[in-house]
C-alpha cells in the first residue's frame, strides 16, 4: 500500500512547479510505462499491479526494481480514473545541444498550449520519423501528464526544445527552408515538397504570431473541400507531415 506522503509527492507533479524542482514526472498506464522501461529515461519509482507483474515478468527482471501495489492505490497517486497496470515516477531527460541539419524535418510549435494537442503531435512526429520537435516558451509542458498519456509512449523517442521560437527561427531562415502553415499559403497539393525542412504550426486560435511569421520562407495550407472553418491542429499537422514524406 502507497503511503500517504508517497501519494502527496506523486500528486504534486502533477503541477508544473513541482515537476521542474524534483526534475521528475510521472507516467500511467500499461503502454507508456512498458515504453518508459524500453528507454533510456532514469526511473526513480515503479508501481506495477500484481496482474502487470506477471504478464511482464520478463520486461522487469531485466533488472527494474519495483513495487507491487493495488489498483486504487494507482488511482490515488495517478491523474486516470482507472489503472490496472502501472505507474512510474521519472527524473527528466537533458537533450542534446540542438542541431538542425538543412536536409533534416522539423516541426515547430507556435504556442501550442492544449497538452492533448501538444501530446497527439508528438505521436505523429514519432509516427513520420522526426525526433525534434521546436516549442516557443509558451507551449503546453512536455511533461505534462495528459501529453504524456495523449503520446501513448512516443515521448520516450522525442527531443523537445523550448526557446523563444523568433529567435531561432531569424538564425536560420537564410540556410533552412521554413514554412509555415496559414490559410493564406500556398495549396500543398499543388507542391512536391521535399522531406526536409522547418514545419511551424501556429496556435489553436489565433494560428502563427505575425512575429514568427516574418521568419517564415513559404506558407502552406490544406486545401478545404466542404465547409468546415478550420482543422484542429494536431490533425492539420498530420496532414501537412504526410505530404512532406509521400515524396520521400
Amino acid at each position: 500500500m502507497l503511503s500517504k506522503a508517497v501519494i502527496k509527492y506523486i500528486n504534486s507533479l502533477q503541477v508544473k512547479k513541482y515537476r521542474n524542482q524534483h526534475q521528475a514526472f510521472v507516467v500511467e498506464g500499461a503502454k507508456s510505462v512498458i515504453e518508459l522501461l524500453q528507454s533510456g529515461f532514469e526511473l526513480q519509482h515503479v508501481y506495477v499491479t500484481e496482474s502487470f507483474e506477471k504478464e511482464h515478468a520478463r520486461l522487469l527482471g531485466k533488472g527494474i526494481t519495483y513495487e507491487v501495489v493495488t489498483e486504487a492505490d494507482l488511482v490515488r497517486a495517478g491523474t486516470y480514473a482507472t489503472n490496472n497496470a502501472a505507474l512510474a515516477v521519472a527524473h527528466m531527460r537533458q537533450w542534446p545541444e540542438l542541431i538542425v541539419a538543412p536536409t533534416e524535418l522539423v516541426i515547430a510549435l507556435d504556442d501550442i498550449r492544449d497538452p492533448g494537442n501538444l501530446g497527439t503531435i508528438i505521436r505523429i512526429a514519432d509516427w513520420y520519423g522526426i525526433e525534434k520537435i521546436i516549442c516557443s516558451e509558451n507551449c503546453a509542458d512536455f511533461y505534462n501528464p495528459k501529453v504524456i498519456a495523449a503520446t501513448m509512449g512516443s515521448f520516450t523517442r522525442m527531443q523537445l526544445h523550448y526557446l523563444n521560437l523568433e529567435d531561432w527561427l531569424t538564425q536560420l531562415n537564410k540556410t533552412h527552408q521554413i514554412f509555415g502553415a496559414s490559410l493564406a499559403g500556398d495549396n500543398i497539393h499543388q507542391m512536391k515538397l521535399q522531406p526536409q525542412g522547418i514545419v511551424v504550426m501556429g496556435n489553436e486560435a489565433n494560428g502563427i504570431r505575425p512575429e514568427v511569421a516574418k521568419q517564415v520562407n513559404q506558407l502552406i495550407k490544406i486545401p478545404a473541400f466542404g465547409h468546415a472553418e478550420s482543422l484542429n491542429v494536431a490533425t492539420a499537422t498530420a496532414i501537412i507531415i504526410d505530404n512532406f514524406r509521400r515524396w520521400a
